[in-house]
């Protein structure tokens, strides 16, 4: 099972907790850290990989829905070179401020408002240019009517040690990144991005509630073999891969992560990347972002 990032990363740890769970099917199977590139050198490598079943690859959506926006060329095409497996979990994200916001600022409504106050300090962190939390915040921005400078890093770990510094106001990244510093109370979280509240943070509205539907958004992960593979051997695969979801150790495993477990069927996974594409293509058009080489 190839993954774009190295070990230890996020994707890293939910390709491990499956690969272990469906050993008793693919004894042999191990995974096969590919970093670089954002993700894509593992994309590019499964695209030259054989059809027959043995290479396969776990990745974030960024790389099949978002890429082809962000850059002007691919090696791959998500659409012709890829068939979809199944959605494995998924992950919100989280808007959070920190001690350069004043502490009466509780609410995304009062970030707003102080943002339209001080627009030279009014600025977010995010893992880097061209994530879904990049445009997360300029839609926000447009939406809110305010003007909120995008400040990319390597990573979101250095996005929040950044917040929690002063040295910026705002971060949006996955939950996981920012939970334990909220529950702390070092930082306080104005709004997720999922449909429904998460259960790890039960008191902070949703975008929706908060009065931004359209920022409603959360990162997959999900399983893709090369495009030749039989349909037959993606249903087999497809079914092995859902029941694995429903173990024990994958649900609490994910849920050391801030994941909450998905599965899809490939038809149903096929509608939601040509769906997220068109949507984040549209996103990322609205925010004026010329594609990068």
């Amino acid at each position: 099972m190839l993954v774009g990032f190295p070990a230890g990363g996020s994707a890293d740890v939910v390709a491990r907790l499956l690969v272990d769970q469906i050993k008793a099917y693919a004894s042999s199977m191990i995974v096969d850290n590919r970093p670089g590139a954002g993700g894509r050198t593992a994309l590019d490598a499964l695209k030259a990989g054989a059809s027959d079943g043995s290479v396969l690859v776990l990745t974030p959506g960024d790389q099949i829905t978002l890429f082809p926006h962000v850059y002007k060329e691919l090696g791959y095409d998500p659409i012709r070179d890829f068939a979809p497996v199944t959605t494995v979990c998924t992950v919100q994200f989280l808007l959070t401020i920190g001690p350069m916001v004043p502490v009466q600022v509780r609410t995304l409504a009062d970030f707003v408002e102080w943002c339209r106050a001080n627009p030279k300090l009014a600025a977010y962190g995010t893992p880097g240019t061209g994530s879904r939390p990049h445009f997360l915040g300029a839609a926000l921005a447009r939406a809110g009517g305010f003007e909120f400078v995008h400040v990319p890093y390597k990573g979101g770990a250095p996005a929040i040690q950044d917040v929690l510094g002063g040295q910026i106001p705002a971060a949006i990244n996955v939950i996981s990144n920012a939970l334990p510093h909220v529950q702390s109370g070092s930082l306080r979280a104005l709004a997720t991005t999922a449909p429904q509240r998460s259960s790890l943070l039960p008191q902070v509205p949703t975008m929706r509630e908060a009065g931004y539907p359209a920022l409603e958004a959360v990162e997959w992960f999900g399983v893709f073999v090369p495009a030749a593979t039989s349909p037959e051997f993606v249903t087999a695969l497809n079914g092995i891969i859902r029941v694995a979801l429903k173990s024990d150790a994958i649900i609490s495993g994910l849920a050391k992560q801030s994941f909450d477990p998905a599965g899809s069927s490939p038809d149903d996974f096929t509608q939601l990347i040509r769906s997220d594409t068109d949507r984040w293509g549209e996103i990322v058009k609205s925010s004026g972002f010329k594609p990068i080489d």
